[in-house]
């Protein structure tokens, strides 16, 4: 259900490093904070009656990510016998109260949702899905979506993050973001997906060709994905090879409007509608239990 006021804030730090979670709210990881520095951006004023419209944090996109549609409508999806269903733009995860479970030693935090009425209506399966922040040090994060079958049939998901970072955005022409070999496209007005064109080793996030933009990894990445923000002194590095992880799909770039003060890099395990249209659509069977990984690191330019 919608929350009408703040929902109770949980903490973890390591030295210098804090990082604010909502778990009612949808699992929300709001902020982190690096030497009374946002890297992570939550607004002064969140909506909270509208927990998954806030413009902050990173909200959790399961089961499924971006816009699906059906016949044209925004917001369903159709299985293989045939049967629509009405399912959330993103999923419902991030409308959803995840379950805590902060470690003993303080620096992390497993936030669980498990399949209920309020989720099978729209998507019939058993799972649990959970989230997983540990601060390695106070300038490393390790971040984990890890996706279990509970029913007794092959269940579909594709789910990812949307890291809202910090950036002014007068100092978008002065930051760049460097990926590995990727392909670029986006979601065209009829729900597909645009062909595909060689993506750049590099861009400034003042580009209007990375707005709202899908780069698919070709092949596993040989080289991090790097966000450098000379305005703030801060290289941003996230790890997509991590030891164990299934593989990521793509990284979306994305910001709300020419004023907002951050920028969004999504690590995705599939493109929008991948349900119907296959790109990066997992499936896994009763019983099966997989874990998306990634490491975020927080330092200075060279």
């Amino acid at each position: 259900m919608p929350l009408s006021q703040q929902p109770d804030i949980l903490e973890i730090a390591q030295d210098t490093s804090v990082l604010r979670f909502a778990p009612q709210a949808g699992g929300r990881l709001m902020s982190w904070i690096i030497d009374g520095e946002e890297v992570i951006h939550w607004p002064e004023h969140a909506d909270w009656s509208q927990p998954a419209r806030v413009r902050g944090g990173n909200p959790l996109l399961f089961p499924f990510l971006g816009r699906h549609r059906v016949d044209g409508k925004i917001g369903y999806w159709r299985d293989a016998a045939g049967t629509v269903r009405e399912l959330p733009m993103h999923g419902f995860a991030r409308d959803l109260p995840f379950d805590a479970h902060a470690d003993t030693d303080g620096a992390g935090l497993r936030m669980v949702l498990t399949d209920s009425d309020a989720t099978r209506a729209g998507y019939p399966f058993g799972f649990r899905f959970e989230a997983t922040y540990t601060l390695v040090d106070a300038h490393t994060l390790d971040v984990s979506l890890t996706t279990t079958n509970t029913g007794d049939t092959r269940l579909p998901y594709y789910a990812g993050h949307h890291f809202y970072f910090t950036l002014p955005h007068t100092q978008r022409g002065e930051s760049t973001l460097d990926l590995p070999k990727t392909e670029r496209c986006y979601q065209q007005e009829d729900g597909s997906i645009s062909p595909g064109e060689p993506g750049a080793p590099r861009y400034t996030l003042d580009e209007a060709r990375i707005l709202d933009r899908f780069h698919c990894l070709v092949g596993a990445p040989d080289q991090p994905v790097r966000l450098t923000a000379p305005g703030l002194n801060r290289v941003i590095t996230i790890d997509l090879q991590r030891p164990g992880s299934v593989p990521w799909y793509a990284v979306t770039t994305w910001t709300e409007a020419a004023g907002s003060d951050f920028y969004c890099v999504e690590p995705w395990l599939g493109l929008p509608d991948a349900i119907h249209n296959d790109r990066g659509l997992r499936w896994l069977e009763a019983g099966q239990t997989e874990t998306a990984t990634l490491r975020i690191s927080v330092g200075k330019p060279a």
